[in-house]
């Protein structure tokens, strides 16, 4: 489970299937102090998987600078690079997201739980519907450069 602000707005894909997919990076904030006392902060990147409808609900309403909630499972993926370098990365194949503000207020600051402009019905995606099913890395077609 991540909260976080979007690095930019989805990529998305359409694969021959039809399937789309979204791919989007989020930051995550933490400070603290070390041992002078000075305020340390830190930000990590993550990069976020969405399938299918997911893809399309974030593909319309996700913008960069949204704050978002995101729910899915860890997957480390390879390729092999242009000078035939195995490269691993991680990514979030998410199975939820929510968005946590409205897509006017991207880039603010604080928690607005629920809070959208949108229809209530497309503030949270989630895969717990019979169709479409969503893909897992393991099913998803390989590429060979990173998105």
């Amino acid at each position: 489970m991540l909260i976080g602000r979007l690095g930019k707005d989805p990529e998305v894909r359409r694969l021959e299937s039809g399937a789309a997919v979204a791919k989007f990076s989020i930051a995550t904030d933490e400070s603290y102090k070390d041992k002078d006392g000075n305020k340390v902060e830190q930000t990590e990147w993550h990069n976020i998987v969405v399938w299918r409808s997911q893809a399309e609900i974030a593909e319309k309403y996700l913008k960069k600078g949204m704050l978002i909630y995101v729910e899915g499972k860890l997957t480390t993926r390879e390729y092999t690079d242009k000078d035939n370098q195995k490269k691993y990365f991680t990514e979030v194949v998410a199975n939820t997201f929510k968005m946590l503000e409205s897509r006017n207020s991207g880039g603010g600051s604080g928690y607005f739980p629920g809070a959208s402009d949108e229809p209530s019905n497309v503030t949270s995606a989630r895969n717990d519907q019979p169709a479409p099913v969503m893909e897992d890395a393991g099913d998803a077609p390989a590429d060979d450069l990173p998105f």
